[in-house]
């Protein structure tokens, strides 16, 4: 067993996420046979990540505030804390904090065989996609 030192908190890139967004690393793979990667995520009011696909997909639980969630197809979810959401591997999709409301999730994501490859970043989302509830 071994009990790791708490992370450093990250402050999100602005080229993948507008406002303020911090990460807190919980896990990441340890050995060949580990893929998954798990990280909470912190949202200010307003901020919400660029378009975004997983390789291998993604589960997004929400732990305190409330989130948007958004697709391409237009629509976007209100999820409250205690909800899950999984995102299949390829959809094109944005999450992030209300524009009154702080949000927390925590994200689940599992590498692909080139960790680099796990997420592909898109363009910001336009205020009025996310304006859309």
């Amino acid at each position: 067993m071994r009990i790791e030192p708490k992370p450093d908190t990250v402050r999100n890139p602005a080229a993948q996420f507008t406002g303020d967004v911090y990460l807190d690393m919980i896990a990441t793979p340890q050995s060949d046979a580990q893929q998954a990667v798990v990280a909470k995520v912190r949202f200010l009011p307003g901020a919400r990540t660029a378009w975004h696909s997983h390789a291998n997909g993604q589960a997004l639980h929400v732990t305190e505030g409330v989130a948007w969630m958004g697709t391409r197809d237009g629509a976007v979810e209100e999820v409250l804390p205690g909800r899950t959401v999984y995102i299949p591997a390829g959809e094109e999709h944005w999450h992030g904090a209300t524009p009154t409301s702080y949000m927390e999730h925590l994200a689940i994501t599992e590498n692909a065989d080139d960790p680099a490859t796990t997420t592909t970043w898109l363009e910001h989302v336009a205020d009025a996609d996310y304006h859309r509830p």
